[in-house]
């Protein structure tokens, strides 16, 4: 097999046809609607005139004895207009035994669909491991995700891959997705058990075509099947403007028809018939009217069916009366009574029932939340509270946050990430608050979730942010934070480049965010490990304060092996390879991603950047081979690199250096860390401690061993002797 495989797309000129002028109102005559038993509708085509621009140019061409529809080199199944959708066919990745050679050989599969107007649809797809001994990871553009498959369990035909079931695994798709790479941990492999499994596989594919059987572990039937490629879900936008913008430009706006409207999604805007209406909306004329007396099943109407636009209404003929929905000849006035008395006795009797119903409804729900609420230890939490006084943890309802955030409204939202989405709420007290909805919690966190979240209540520091309650009577947790107003320092460091930022803002910021963690560390009973160290998850409030944000999501310390987490999830750049391949994450995965924090605030450069060259996408290893060659001033920012800060920013670079240290064992505590940084910002506060050598033992906290001739001029001597860099370690 091939060690790789690209799924390269033909490059399209669809950004540039976003910024074109004028698109066209509905594709030129002779245009072919159909390849093969498939249908093209606008906006795509198959020529350059019958596509809305380049990006949805198709290709019709015969494989074989087929005729086949392709996308640049994916090929069509099928569109759905009104869905905004598209079914394509992508490549999966093999791991398997080779008998030949006694080696593992690999096929791994890539795609790249940023010139295209798709992104991969989060709703539809899922990432799915195959294997009895397999560990296999997707790495996008911002995110890596993967999990681990085994046979632990007995193998059952036509199961779901949720966790419990053997021989397979899946993982969400992170929204927004136009690029990926599939590849295998070398470590997991059917080395051992090739004669009953051969090959472990990974794809991206639609979660509803697949359905698992243990013939795709004994065989090679599931690569072999489709010439190794699997069904996905696209969603399309005409461009990547928002439907507010895209209106801005009456003559590009593609929705064009009458009764259409605009619809924004993870790839842009796209259009879609109004309610009542069917057709195309990107074709003037193209949406129609439904006429809903022809299709009575849909619309039922007993008596006579008048068609309206976008409607329907339903009367009866002359001397006749709709009662219940059926059309009743009306009686004499000696029966009229009998009739209303009946009337009167069946509208009570559906009231009944439907009253009989909704209390039932209600009931069930309210059994529910119950039941939710006890599933995540909301009964172990009211307990513990009771027994604390004066703790402030509140349980929130699912009301009280719905009300808050106006129902999560899209025009709420803070930010997206990996674990879920933060909504920005005002209390009835007029309190500001963040709301995180996570995505999912797995069946040991939820039996130990109350407890846990009572402990991270009582976290009260003034650089981490305050988890001030939960709402537990929903199938996934939400967490209540305080509201921090002045964004990420990512936003602070990398959205204004122009923006100046003093170095002792960088290092007081980076100080504050060290002292954070080792509180978590080091302080908090029992130690809360942070898990997700990174720029964007440290918050400034309005002094711009660093407050360490998201450690509801961490864990606490796992005290055997059985606690040690069986995904991998992260953050691409930040990640410590040390968790990787253990799967055992520790203090020191924290101080690893804090030491490319500490990066970001040297370089002002992102931690990954995957436009660049391959030997400077990651920032750590970047600085890495800066520091192996003695260039670290041509990675430094320019707005700090001077010679009054050039010992500084050396000294802060050796600290990086340790805390990215490969093996965890040889990195420093965030204790150790924090003590440095601070030692750091009080001789930057007070340069001229070097010349007597009583006060810098004073700003210091502990005996200098510099002599009064050695430090007059002399910063570096000064700095190893008083900040015992070595002897500290």
């Amino acid at each position: 097999m091939d060690f790789a495989r690209h799924l390269l797309l033909i490059p399209a000129a669809w950004l540039l046809a976003a910024a074109a002028a004028d698109l066209p109102a509905a594709r030129s005559p002779g245009c072919a609607t159909r390849c093969g038993d498939i249908d093209v509708p606008y906006p795509f085509g198959l020529d350059p005139q019958c596509a809305i621009n380049d990006g949805f140019r198709l290709n019709c061409s015969t494989v074989g004895r087929a005729t086949k529809l392709f996308h640049g080199t994916l090929e069509v199944i099928r569109f759905s207009v009104p869905q905004g959708k598209a079914w394509l066919k992508t490549l999966m990745s093999s791991q398997c035994y080779d008998q030949a050679t006694g080696n593992m050989s690999y096929s791994n599969a890539w795609l790249n669909i940023s010139n295209l107007p798709y992104v991969l649809s989060a709703d539809d797809n899922k990432v799915i491991v195959l294997g009895c001994r397999s560990l296999a990871y997707m790495l996008s553009d911002t995110y890596i995700i993967g999990c681990l498959s085994t046979c632990d369990e007995p193998l059952r035909n036509g199961s779901s891959c949720s966790p419990g079931n053997a021989g397979c695994c899946q993982a969400d798709l992170p929204r927004g997705v136009q690029y990926y790479q599939s590849f295998f941990n070398d470590l997991y492999n059917t080395s051992e058990i090739w004669n009953k499994t051969p090959c472990n596989y990974v794809t991206v594919m639609e979660s509803a075509a697949f359905n698992f059987s243990t013939t795709y572990l004994t065989s090679t039937v599931f690569y072999d099947t489709d010439d190794s490629r699997t069904p996905v879900v696209m969603e399309w936008g005409i461009t990547k403007d928002t439907c507010q913008q895209a209106r801005i430009n009456k003559t590009a706006y593609a929705c064009v028809s009458d009764h259409s409207d605009c619809v924004d999604n993870d790839a842009g805007y796209r259009c879609r018939c109004s309610k009542g209406f069917e057709g195309n909306p990107y074709i003037v004329g193209g949406c129609t009217d439904i006429n809903e007396c022809l299709d009575n099943a849909t619309y039922p109407c007993a008596g006579i069916c008048e068609n309206t636009p976008g409607s329907f209404t339903c009367s009866c003929p002359r001397r006749k009366s709709m009662v219940n929905g059926i059309c009743v000849k009306n009686q004499r006035s000696t029966w009229m009574a009998a009739v209303v008395g009946a009337s009167v006795g069946l509208v009570a009797l559906v009231i009944g029932i439907t009253c009989a119903y909704l209390i039932r409804e209600r009931r069930k729900l309210h059994r529910i939340k119950r039941r939710y609420f006890r599933q995540h230890g909301g009964l172990l939490l009211f307990e513990e509270m009771k027994s604390q006084q004066g703790v402030a943890f509140t349980i929130f309802s699912e009301e009280e946050l719905q009300q808050a955030t106006n129902k999560f409204d899209a025009q709420q939202v803070l930010g997206h990430g990996g674990q879920g989405t933060v909504y920005k709420g005002i209390l009835k007290s007029g309190i500001e608050i963040a709301v995180k909805r996570c995505m999912t919690i797995d069946e040991q966190q939820k039996k130990e979730f109350g407890k846990e979240m009572l402990i991270l209540s009582q976290i009260n520091h003034k650089n981490i942010v305050k988890l001030l309650g939960c709402c537990l009577e929903v199938e996934v947790p939400m967490l209540v934070y305080e509201f921090i107003p002045n964004g990420t320092l990512s936003d602070l460091i990398h959205r204004n480049h122009n923006r100046r930022i003093s170095l002792d803002t960088r290092l007081r910021i980076a100080y504050e965010s060290a002292e954070a963690l080792a509180y978590l560390h080091s302080c908090a009973s029992p130690p809360i490990l942070h898990g997700d160290v990174k720029s964007t998850n440290i918050l400034l409030d309005g002094d711009y304060t660093a407050k360490v944000s998201d450690f509801g999501a961490s864990i606490l310390a796992p005290n055997d092996k059985s606690q040690f987490v069986t995904v991998v999830q992260g953050t691409c750049g930040y990640l410590d390879p040390e968790y990787m391949q253990t799967y055992e994450l520790t203090d020191k995965s924290d101080v690893y991603s804090f030491g490319v924090v500490l990066l970001e605030l040297l370089t002002r450069k992102k931690a990954f950047n995957l436009e660049g060259p391959e030997h400077d996408r990651s920032l750590s290893m970047r600085f890495l081979y800066a520091m192996k060659e003695n260039k670290l001033e041509d990675i430094l920012d320019d707005q700090i690199k001077n010679i009054e800060n050039i010992e500084y920013l050396e000294e802060i670079a050796d600290l990086a250096r340790q805390c990215l240290e490969m093996s965890g064992m040889n990195r420093p505590s965030m204790k150790e860390v924090a003590d440095k940084l601070g030692r750091l910002r009080k001789i930057m506060q007070h340069p001229w401690a070097h010349e007597n050598p009583e006060e810098l033992d004073s700003l210091l906290g502990e005996p200098s061993t510099v002599n009064s001739t050695g430090t007059t001029g002399n910063f570096s001597i000064a700095k190893k002797a008083a900040m015992g860099l070595e002897s500290g370690r």
